[in-house]
C-alpha cells in the first residue's frame, strides 16, 4: 500500500498475500478455537467449531475488503 512500487519487480504483490492469506487463517483459527472452547464448555459435538471456523472466514473476508478492497476516497478526478 505505501512505498515505491516498480513494475519490473515480480515480488510487488507478495506482501499484500501473505497479509492477505494470514488475515483469512488467523480469523478462521480465532473463532474456531472461541467455537471450540465453547463446544468444551457446553458440551456439544463440535457444532460451534463449525460455526466460527464459517464465522471467521466471512468475517476474515470482510476485514479483507475493508484493508484492500474499497477505494480511496481522497483520491480526486
Amino acid at each position: 500500500m505505501a512505498g515505491k512500487t516498480d513494475s519490473g519487480d515480480p515480488w510487488v504483490g507478495v506482501s499484500a498475500g501473505w497479509a492477505v492469506s494470514s488475515y483469512l487463517l488467523s480469523a478462521v483459527v480465532v473463532w474456531g478455537g472461541i467455537g471450540y472452547l465453547l463446544d468444551r464448555l457446553l458440551g456439544t459435538p463440535k457444532v460451534f467449531t463449525a460455526i466460527g471456523m464459517v464465522l471467521g472466514a466471512g468475517l476474515g473476508t470482510y476485514l479483507i475488503y475493508l484493508r484492500y478492497g474499497k477505494e480511496d476516497d481522497t483520491k480526486k478526478p
